[in-house]
């Protein structure tokens, strides 16, 4: 610790700084469904995701390893100023979408901003093309399919065991079903988000001659980054939340708990074999599959399309603005200074524009504005159609009489011609027995004054 310089400890900051955004940005992927159907409230659901993060953070360094020696070339000549301006683009993208509620990828936003100060500073021999493609790319493509395929399977499957039992008898158990998955999502998200954050501080220290290359991540650098990740988590996104709760589709307990568990094995496989994926495209593929599965579910696909778009920019996006960080890193303490005041700048702006329209733990479960049904959702649903409700309870109504006069002929007011009243707008509104007697003195009345 006493070799640390004092850039190396400016870059460690923001690395934590990153890292609790990377916290409540990603909050949503564990306990949006969750929250969406009342399994837990609100507060509950994010002080147990963010214990769990905390935990998950001690499970395994395989990720850090990708972010620290995997994706970028610890020994082509990285200075901590390229890590600084990498860090600076992917925290300002990633509040820059949660103001907008999108669930796009932390992840993402880190190896972009990385990736893109590298080139500008040292060049592309500073970057491994082939773990890009094959740990970043390539899974960010296939994941979100292969979670959402695995929920609709899960959801058909789940619907179809329980399909003899009443919803209500079922909803407690899936509720509680619910919560375990979604404590293992939390879980598994901080053995592989929490990693990133100890991998770009480990590969800070590398640059500074802290620690050797190759290294694991010190105890203290894991504790932090755990840290970190747990706070942002408690803070919630609930922006985010609501769109993946509420804004995708209608989620009910036996769909969350089939996304959930799906979205769980996926995020702890990878983190196994190494893979630093994106869990926000897990998890929001996991929604949209779980969607699909039921029988009549709807998907909004046009903020589907607004998730999709946001997760194709986001390389690149963090990447430009790591980019102009890095140039201006590039020229030494005046420009380094420059950077972290706009980066403060920007993020102050992010905040009083998100003050405008708040978004918290009390109007989280609102429902985002209705949207009209699309042509993929029209021919979904073509197809296969909502199923049939429960039919409402009858009410017991007392029979009303027929009326007593509606087809005796009545003396016309003027001209004495009797007419034939209209049966429908002659039905009387009461059908008290006294008022009927008294109807019928008054239509003999009239005939006999005829």
């Amino acid at each position: 610790m006493e070799h640390i310089t004092l850039l190396i400890g400016i870059v460690i900051v923001t690395a934590l700084v990153f890292d609790f955004t990377n916290g409540f940005h990603d909050t949503a992927n564990a306990m949006a469904t969750t929250i969406s159907t009342g399994a837990l409230k609100p507060k509950i659901a994010v002080a147990m995701s963010a214990v769990l993060n905390l935990v998950g953070a001690f499970l395994s360094v395989e990720v850090a390893k990708t972010i620290s020696g995997g994706i970028i070339d610890e020994t082509a000549g990285i200075r901590p100023e390229v890590i600084f301006a990498g860090l600076v683009g992917a925290i300002v993208w990633n509040l820059v979408t949660w103001l907008a509620g999108l669930p796009s990828s932390s992840s993402h936003a880190l190896f972009g901003g990385l990736i893109g100060a590298t080139l500008v500073s040292v060049g592309a021999s500073g970057v491994h093309g082939g773990a890009v493609v094959m740990k970043v790319l390539i899974p960010a493509v296939a994941a979100p399919i292969v979670a959402g395929l695995a929920a609709t399977a899960a959801t058909r499957l789940t619907y179809r065991l329980a399909r003899d039992r009443a919803e209500e008898d079922t909803a407690k158990g899936y509720r509680a079903g619910q919560i375990a998955s979604a404590a293992l999502v939390s879980l598994a998200h901080g053995t592989n988000d929490a990693q990133k954050t100890m991998g770009v501080i480990t590969l800070a220290l590398i640059t500074g001659g802290v620690v050797a290359p190759h290294a694991d991540p010190p105890l203290w650098v894991i504790a932090s980054a755990g840290l970190a990740i747990a706070l942002g988590t408690y803070l919630g996104g609930w922006r985010i939340i609501r769109t993946m709760g509420k804004g995708i589709t209608d989620i009910r307990p036996p769909q969350g708990f089939a996304a959930q568990t799906g979205a769980a094995a996926t995020i702890l496989a990878s983190s196994h074999l190494g893979f630093a994926l994106s869990t926000t495209q897990v998890c929001s593929g996991s929604v949209m599959g779980a969607g699909l599965g039921r029988k009549g579910g709807v998907v909004r696909w046009s903020t589907a399309g607004r998730m999709v778009v946001a997760w194709g920019l986001t390389l690149p996006a963090a990447g430009l603005v790591a980019a102009g960080a890095a140039l201006l890193a590039d020229q030494g303490d005046w420009g380094i200074t420059t950077v972290a005041v706009l980066a403060l700048v920007v993020c102050g702006a992010i905040w009083v524009a998100s003050r405008r329209k708040p978004v918290d733990h009390t109007n989280v479960n609102e429902a985002p504005a209705a949207e009209p049904a699309g042509v993929v959702t029209a021919a979904l649903q073509a197809v296969s159609p909502p199923p049939a409700g429960p039919a409402a309870p009858a009410t017991e109504v007392a029979p009303v009489p027929a009326p007593a006069v509606a087809d005796a002929p009545l003396a016309d007011p003027v001209g004495g011609d009797p007419v034939i009243a209209d049966p429908v707008a002659a039905r009387p509104v009461a059908a008290h027995p006294h008022e009927a007697h008294a109807a019928k003195r008054r239509a003999k009345a009239g005939s006999a004054a005829g």
